[in-house]
């Protein structure tokens, strides 16, 4: 395109006029005459013509106050085809003051290439003329002016004797000293990149400690690396994954030119941060002890090796029309029953997911759990005020007889303090325990016939956690006073020891002696769960800031581990009973499944290693998984959500 336009150039401007000379050497007559300029059309004078007449039909006035319609525009195809055609639309060049195409002359040509290789617009004015002197030296016989010399001119000048006679004096007294010899100065040299720990001058100081040197460049420093130091775009995602502290402090980039290398964005605060390494952090010795990093972490075994273990969704439990409070597992292992905020209470059967039977309570659950003995298919349900203990009909005849005789009430008792009474409930052929205020948990004894309820109420209220017998349909305070507020409470497994959580501590109580042996201090915010391990000498605490503690009851009453893992609260933390496995369940929609092997041996600690992260469930109103369960057989885990949905993971 560039010859073609060259060579058309070449043969306008190689035309020739009509008397045989060509137009090359014909001299235009140029005329500095405002008369000669041709005026423009729009007469609008100089103002944005795109913004203002953006949305007009015109885009100016002319000299008579006509409009100047706006020229029809042309796509670019039709502009590029139209160019093709026409060998001179090279020489065409838009005019948006006036809204039409101008077509250069031969002349505004010439003065463009004239202005392009640098020389003048015109071709007559010369820039290098000789210069010419308009004075003439020649023939003159006086000079240009004929005053006389004045007489200062040749008389010595008093005010510099006087001058030099005060410096005479100054140097007679000693004021005014000659200047000594210059010395020569011995040359300084020192390395510029080198320690200067055992320099002359620091050795006089007292514990000279130096400046910590800047780490020298390197080849990844350079505007252009080799290959090998460019990270990749996964290298560079992965980067966002580290901590702040672990990721690389400067990304290699490549430029073509040290000229397209731009400015250092953190240079400042590097500066900043190097001056304050210099003057003002203090600086003290410290003996460092070469240990290899590796050898600190701690030896765990490959999760291979610790299978079984829950890690994928097998099935869903779907029918609640709200969020799933609580859940439950059947003694069997064949039943699992459920109480959601839709005023329902559901069982359902594990294998198949089938729902067989639906309680409509008109209340939300806001606990449940099954009867630990197998005998008493008896589940308890917590609602708002009230603990109600339902028949959950399965067994043989002789089982449902001797449950329907626990759950009958001949007359109605309550205690002296009017903190709990036992009534019957009719539409459901149970028990209604009504308490003086809201119930927040519920345990049973691992003999099924004691369980426990705590009401949060005022610090050192005696009602605030009760123990039911439900043979005699008693209720009993254990406890005179509390020391806090109780958040909630379980058996021990296998001893007459009663665990009792408050906001920040874990109180342990020695049921036949009626006295507490420990306090357990966890140093969390608040607890929300707790879990008591099968052997009975371990318990894991969770916690609503997202912190676990383990326990081990027989080496302190601190916590041996704490794991940070959930970035909510903790809903939920559970063992399960035979396998060495303790899970978690947080309102991050997550549930983490840790292995946790305990040895006989006292001088072995607990093992804990975390296996796996459950996803599935949805966030609804800001709750995720509020509840969760093993199977007391399988190493099955069960999830509640806020999504009105139950899922079991399977190994």
């Amino acid at each position: 395109m560039a010859e073609e336009k060259h060579d058309e150039s070449l043969s306008d401007e190689a035309e020739w006029s009509d008397d045989g000379v060509s137009s090359e050497n014909e001299k235009v007559e140029e005329s500095d005459s405002s008369e000669d300029e041709v005026a423009p059309r729009n007469t609008v004078g100089d103002i944005p013509l795109v913004e203002w007449h953006k949305d007009e039909e015109h885009i100016g006035y002319d000299i008579k106050g006509k409009k100047l319609k706006k020229q029809p525009r042309k796509d670019k195809l039709a502009s590029f085809l139209e160019g093709a055609d026409d060998p001179k639309n090279w020489r065409k060049i838009y005019d948006e003051y006036n809204d039409e195409e101008v077509e250069l002359t031969r002349d505004d040509i010439r003065l463009i290439q004239r202005l392009i290789s640098g020389r003048t617009p015109h071709a007559e004015v010369n820039p290098y003329e000789d210069y010419v002197d308009w004075f003439e030296y020649e023939d003159k016989g006086h000079p240009l002016s004929n005053a006389p010399e004045p007489k200062r001119r040749f008389v010595p000048s008093k005010w510099e004797a006087k001058k030099v006679a005060a410096l005479v004096r100054k140097i007679r007294a000693g004021l005014i000293k000659a200047p000594d010899e210059p010395k020569e100065e011995e040359a300084n040299y020192y390395l510029l990149w080198g320690d200067d720990t055992n320099s002359a001058e620091n050795k006089k100081r007292i514990n000279y400690i130096p400046a910590p040197k800047l780490k020298l460049p390197g080849h990844e420093e350079s505007y252009n690396p080799s290959v090998e130091y460019i990270p990749t775009e996964e290298e560079i995602n992965s980067y966002q994954l580290m901590y702040e502290e672990d990721r690389p402090k400067f990304i290699p980039r490549r430029y073509l030119s040290l000229r397209s290398v731009p400015a250092y964005d953190k240079s400042v605060k590097e500066m900043f941060d190097r001056c304050l390494d210099q003057y003002l952090c203090p600086r003290t010795r410290k003996k460092r002890i070469n240990i290899d990093p590796e050898s600190l972490k701690p030896k765990l075994p490959s999760r291979k090796d610790l299978r079984p273990y829950p890690t994928t969704c097998y099935l869903e439990y779907l029918g609640h029309a709200g969020p799933v409070n609580c859940i439950s597992v059947d003694p069997s292992g064949q039943w699992l029953a459920s109480g959601s905020t839709d005023g329902t209470t559901r069982m359902w059967e594990i294998e198949t997911g089938r729902c067989l039977k639906v309680w409509e309570i008109g209340e939300a659950a806001r606990q449940i759990s099954w009867n630990p003995v197998a005998d008493r298919p008896i589940l308890a349900v917590v609602l708002e005020y009230d603990v109600l203990l339902l028949n959950s009909g399965m067994g043989d005849i002789d089982i449902q007889t001797k449950t329907k005789e626990l759950l009958h009430v001949s007359e109605p008792g309550a205690t002296e303090d009017a903190a709990v009474s036992w009534m019957q409930h009719e539409k459901h052929d149970g028990i209604r325990i009504k308490h003086f205020k809201a119930v927040s948990s519920i345990e049973w004894h691992s003999k099924g016939d004691y369980f426990t309820t705590v009401v949060p109420t005022f610090k050192r209220d005696s009602r605030a956690v009760l123990v039911h017998q439900l043979s005699k349909k008693n209720s009993d305070k254990p406890f005179r006073k509390l020391p806090g507020i109780p958040v909630t409470a379980v058996f021990h497994p296998s001893k007459k020891i009663f665990f009792v959580a408050t906001k920040r501590f874990v109180q342990v109580y020695d049921l036949s002696k009626g006295q507490r042996i420990k306090k357990l201090e966890t140093g969390v915010r608040e607890i929300s769960s707790i879990s008591v391990h099968p052997g009975g000498d371990n318990l894991i605490v969770g916690s609503k800031e997202g912190k676990m503690c383990w326990f081990d009851l027989d080496l302190s009453t601190r916590p041996y581990k704490t794991l940070k893992a959930h970035s909510k609260d903790i809903t939920r933390v559970t063992f399960h009973r035979t396998y060495p496995l303790f899970a978690s369940a947080s309102d991050d929609c997550t549930a983490y499944v840790f292995h946790s092997t305990v040895y006989s041996d006292l001088n072995q600690n607990p093992l804990i290693v975390p296996l796996e992260i459950l996803r599935g469930h949805k966030a609804e109103h800001g709750r995720g998984v509020l509840d969760c369960k093993y199977h007391p057989r399988q190493p099955w885990l069960f999830t509640a959500g806020a999504d009105s949905t139950i899922k079991l993971y399977c190994h």
